[in-house]
This record gives C-alpha cells, structure tokens and sequence, in this order.
C-alpha cells in the first residue's frame, strides 16, 4: 500500500502545548488594585514584598486556569493601559448582576452587528444580548480603579474549529468564518502531505 493511501487524515506537526498562565495589569495604587480585584471575588494567591521598591501580588478569577499579576516594579506598562481582556461567563445577565451586587459598575450587555467580535470603539456595538444568545456573541464591560478595561463575553458552547452540520450554537457569521477556516487547514495540511511524500519517493 502507499504511503498516501496509509493516511486516513493529513498529518499534523506535532506542537508544544503552550497555556496561557498570568497577565501583568499596570496600576498606580498597589493596594487599592488589591481591595478591588479581591471585592470581585478572585482569589489571593500572593501578595510578597521585597523591600521597599518591589512588591508582587496575584489574583486568579472564579473558575480561570489564567491569573493576573500586578504591582510594584513588575511591568513599565502605564498604569490604566490594559484594555480587551476577556472573561468567559456563561450567563452574561447573571455576571453583570453579580458585579452590581458586589457595588461594582458594569455596562448593560450588548451585541455586535457583524457578529465576530465586538469592535473597539462603539462601531457595530448593538444594546442588549445577542437576540438568539448565540455563543461568543454577548458582552459587557468594566474596569478596575486604573481604567484596566476589562470584557465580559457569553460562552455556552465552545469553538474547536469544526462546526457539525446544523449546530446553531454560534452566530451564522462565526460559523461561515470557522467553517471557511477548516477548509483552508485541511488544504494546506494536505499540500505539506504531498509535498512531503514527493521528498519521500524521490530518496527511494
């Protein structure tokens, strides 16, 4: 049998698992970053001090595999700088109660037009939940004392990079994109394929 015919699926490289461990938020106030990372109930991992000029303290949000650093002498970032960092909720009306409960503001949910993601500005920006609460599509926003903007956003169902065929879990844009996406991985997977059984049979 040949090779190619041995293959049920293109070959993939293998890669190093690589898992997104801690952000470094900027802030001016050390402590007061402290009192409200901890009134949005993260929690405390460290808080070390060494000396008088440099001072780590972590936090790890509800359920995250993710925690944020900050402090004193950890980043030259400017203070307030951070913006677009996402916390998956999967009911994003609960979460927003949840920080109003806590005394903290938060924006009421909305929604993209486009529906992909959220611009940067308010371009595109919808009030309210995505009408069909399709997943990745809602958000709302907050920030810590600093300005650190941080952005709610709805999952219920997860992105693998396949879509089955008649899973309305995602936007109809979203799902065009991925299901677009898929077909050009498989392409290139199989031209490396090919590529790499010519240079097979021409040491033969």
């Amino acid at each position: 049998m040949r090779t190619a015919e041995k293959r049920s699926e293109p070959a993939v490289a293998d890669t190093v698992e690589m898992k997104l461990e801690v952000i470094v938020i900027p802030v001016s106030d050390v402590d007061r970053a402290k009192r409200f990372y901890g009134e949005l109930g993260w929690r405390l991992d460290i808080d070390y001090v060494n000396g008088d000029d440099y001072r780590v303290v972590q936090f790890t949000p509800s359920g995250s595999g993710c925690s944020i650093i900050f402090g004193k002498n950890v980043t030259t970032a400017t203070p307030g700088s951070m913006r677009g960092l996402h916390l998956v909720v999967s009911d994003i009306r609960a979460a927003c109660g949840e920080l109003t409960r806590r005394g903290i503001e938060v924006s009421e949910p909305f929604h993209d037009a486009g529906g992909i993601f959220h611009h940067a500005s308010t371009k595109g920006m919808v009030n309210g939940p995505n009408p069909q609460r399709k997943s990745y599509a809602s958000y709302a926003s907050f920030s810590d004392p600093d300005g650190n903007g941080w952005v709610f956003q709805e999952v219920t169902a997860r992105l693998t990079g396949h879509i089955e065929p008649g899973d309305n879990s995602f936007t109809p844009e979203l799902t065009n994109v991925v299901r677009r996406a898929e077909v050009t991985r498989h392409l290139e997977l199989s031209w490396m394929n090919d590529a790499l059984d010519r240079q097979r049979a021409g040491r033969l």
